[in-house]
């Protein structure tokens, strides 16, 4: 991809301005389905992955389902019958899920005809894949599905699918360059932002946990020292060096099998206050700007879930036992995308002649092979399904009709059956004849917004001199900004020398603080503030986050930055129970769960991706993807 100023990133998103009337208002049809055409046809930018600026919930990608669901939008006229067959299934969605149902449906039944219907300009759902072209040399990173998490733990299903897909997990043990760095002397860094600190300062500790997803050096300083360097207050400072340096277990009262199940039933800002002395308005706005993923603050956050999870401190101070996981290794360079493309591969052999998944990552890969009409499996794109009934006046054995909207024209294909791989809560939509108590559950499947930013960077000596390979950032935009994973694989080579270039991965998660809201509120006001801003204030943010992190090893950002990729999940993570508030049930297929009763299958569609388990995670999708397909035989 060419140079560029920073003011102006190349073949940024063209509609860019419209990212912020996602939660507002509605796109002109014909206007947006232009724009978003020429979009998908010009030049480079006609190969997905390479298309930059925002992605993930695209511009192009949701305008019709906000139509569908928060403006109650019926009228799709006219409808055309595109297709004169009756596929035997339709799969709504092309994430992993999806691909892994069309997949099991069709080793079921091997002459069956399947389409897949998706809303995104391309497959893989959260399973996403960003590619740059920095000078002569490809980068391939990752938008969204990260990793192949605890793989030895998943079910036989998603174990046996792997394998057959040539997912050889041993490889990874060398795959991933373990000493990268140390081998670089990186450690974990603190980064304070001027900001909201007064000052830029970067410092070589890692106060949240990032060696559990990195295997980073050792700092090069102590705790001591590191906490006399933060920008705050003596009483602060005091607070948090006993907060980082406390290994006498504060639990010792609570007996060891109760300890997580206490930490489960208190905020972490109540277990910091009660436990360990914490209370300084400083410290407390440095933790809030390091909780992860969960989609509230740590006024909202269970003590375990921040501690066990996103890696907040705490944890040498409650007796607990040591992780005795998988290493966090099993990285495609592209995360769980290769996943994605080897389904597609194994549905549609003409996308792609790699005889292996290594060889896959980095061979050619063709779009235009995936909607051929005399194919057995159709993956259509770009294609917003907003109504799926059966066919007649009752749900037993009449098929399915399905109609869905693409580039502002509707239309309708019927099926035997259909598989709803979407999100939960679009589908009470979409599918109002489904019974009221379903389409109730379904709702209350919020997904939690994040935001994963590829930066393509020509060079990481700024990081190098620095000996930083990853850092927390309380008070920036984005609270952490990492060295991509080492991972090399087949012909697929992780940069080695500061001077080549490299991908930097950055996360947001927005939440509001101290709001009079549940958390569902909590996450639709996360989900508004991502897709109500434009792509130029996260570009900006993006700049000035990295020019006042490694400035001081000689980050240049006209320099140094090629190109920036914003992967935005309005809808992100499924659901995760707030169990400070809502029940919980030892069996987690309890009907008493709303993701239970919203799955249940009714009569010729059933449903499946991850939501359908309440767990965000790869084995949760493809489990489910094969329970739907079951549950439709």
């Amino acid at each position: 991809m060419g140079k560029k100023s920073l003011s102006g990133i190349t073949r940024r998103d063209i509609l860019h301005g419209l990212g912020a009337l996602g939660a507002t208002a509605l796109v002109p049809g014909k206007a947006l389905a232009d724009a978003v055409l020429a979009m998908e046809t010009s030049g480079a930018s006609g190969y997905p992955p390479l298309r930059t600026g925002l992605r993930g919930n695209h511009v192009g990608s949701f305008e019709v389902a906000h139509s569908l669901a928060r403006h109650g939008q019926t009228d799709w006229s006219p409808v055309q019958s595109l297709d004169t067959i009756e596929y035997d299934l339709v799969v709504v969605g092309a994430g992993i899920s999806g691909l892994a149902a069309a997949y099991f449906f069709q080793q079921k039944n091997p002459n069956a005809r399947v389409l897949l219907l998706d809303n995104h300009d391309d497959f893989g759902g959260h399973a996403k894949r960003n590619e740059f072209d920095v000078g002569k040399q490809k980068i391939i990173g990752y938008g969204g599905s990260q990793t192949m998490e605890n793989p030895s733990s998943y079910p036989r299903v998603t174990q046996a699918l792997l394998e057959e897909l040539g997912v050889n997990l041993n490889a990874f043990d060398t795959a991933y360059d373990q000493n990268f760095y140390k081998r670089h002397g990186l450690t974990g860094g603190t980064f304070f932002n001027q900001e909201a600190w007064g000052e830029n300062r970067l410092i070589p500790v890692d106060v949240a946990n990032l060696s559990y997803y990195l295997p980073l050096a050792d700092s090069p300083i102590s705790i001591e020292a590191a906490v006399g360097r933060m920008p705050m207050s003596d009483a602060a400072k005091a607070q948090m060096r006993h907060l980082l340096t406390t290994d006498t277990d504060q639990l010792a009262d609570i007996p060891a099998d109760k300890k997580i199940d206490y930490l489960y039933s208190m905020t972490y800002l109540d277990f910091v206050a009660k436990h360990l002395g914490v209370t300084e308005p400083e410290v407390i706005a440095a933790l809030q700007g390091l909780i992860t993923e969960s989609g509230v603050g740590i006024e909202s956050t269970s003590a375990g879930d921040a501690i066990m999870y996103s890696g907040l401190p705490g944890a040498n101070a409650c007796g607990l036992p040591e992780y005795d996981g998988d290493p966090y290794i099993h990285h495609f360079p592209d995360g769980n995308a290769s996943i994605a493309r080897a389904l597609v591969q194994r549905l549609i052999p003409e996308v792609s002649s790699a005889p292996t998944l290594e060889a896959l990552l980095t061979q050619p890969f063709d779009y235009s092979a995936l909607d051929k009409a005399d194919a057995k499996v159709q993956l259509r794109l770009s294609s917003t399904v907003v109504n799926v009934a059966h066919r007649g006046k009752s749900e037993k054995g009449n098929g399915v009709s399905v109609t869905y909207v693409k580039y502002g024209q509707a239309f309708n294909v019927k099926a035997r059956a259909t598989i709803l791989a979407c999100y939960n809560t679009i589908i009470p939509a979409l599918c109002p004849e489904l019974p009221e108590k379903q389409r109730e559950a379904l709702s209350l499947q919020v997904k939690s917004p994040i935001l994963y930013t590829s930066v393509a960077l020509t060079n990481w000596r700024a990081w190098a001199e620095l000996g930083i390979g990853g850092a927390r950032c309380p008070g920036s935009y984005h609270n952490t900004a990492i060295l991509d994973f080492p991972v090399s694989l087949g012909s697929y080579q992780f940069s080695d020398n500061p001077d080549q270039p490299i991908m930097v991965h950055m996360e947001r998660f927005p939440h509001p603080i101290n709001r009079d809201l549940d958390k569902r509120g909590k996450l639709r006001w996360g989900r508004h503030q991502l897709l109500s801003t434009p792509y130029e204030t996260i570009e900006r943010n993006v700049v000035q986050q990295l020019s006042g992190m490694l400035g001081d090893g000689g980050f240049d950002p006209e320099k140094d930055i090629s190109a920036i990729t914003v992967n935005r999940w309005a809808h992100g993570y499924s659901y995760d129970y707030d169990f400070l508030e809502e029940p919980y049930y030892d069996d987690w297929n309890d009907p008493r769960y709303p993701h239970v009763r919203g799955r249940q299958t009714f009569g010729s569609i059933a449903i499946a991706n991850s939501d359908a388990r309440g767990s965000a995670y790869l084995d949760a999708a493809i489990g489910q993807a094969h329970r739907a397909v079951e549950a439709l035989s």
